[in-house]
């Protein structure tokens, strides 16, 4: 599985971005597909995730209620809106893709696949 990443720029502090990350090859009901980021100096942190068949949906505390997670099985395409973005949420956004849920999602070592990440700055 190869995932494209998009759909990031420059916004200014409340503002809103969609990005969305293309999966090529055959994405199994098993799937779990997520999204982390990595801002300058910190680690990678997980950001929001969807169980592929169930569409089960989960989100990191800090943008719970501001970012959702979708995903069009028709496309494989799995997207990230996030609206009233603030400047802490300026990082370089991954997709990732986990084959097995195996009970949690919020750990990137688990993920199988990653995608090249789509850098997202938001200004004050």
């Amino acid at each position: 599985v190869q995932l494209q990443a998009s759909g990031g720029g420059l916004v200014q502090a409340g503002g809103s971005l969609r990005l969305s990350c293309a999966a090529s090859g055959v994405i199994y009901s098993s799937y779990v597909m997520a999204w982390f980021r990595q801002a300058p100096g910190k680690e990678r942190e997980f950001v929001a995730a969807v169980r592929w068949r169930l569409n089960k949906k989960y989100y990191a505390d800090s943008v719970q209620a501001r970012f959702a997670i979708s995903r069009d099985s028709a496309k494989n395409t799995v997207y990230l809106e996030m609206n009233s973005l603030k400047p802490e949420d300026t990082a370089v956004y991954y997709c990732a893709a986990d084959e097995v849920y195996s009970g949690s999602v919020d750990g990137p070592d688990q993920y199988d696949y990653w995608g090249q990440g789509t850098l997202v700055t938001v200004s004050s």
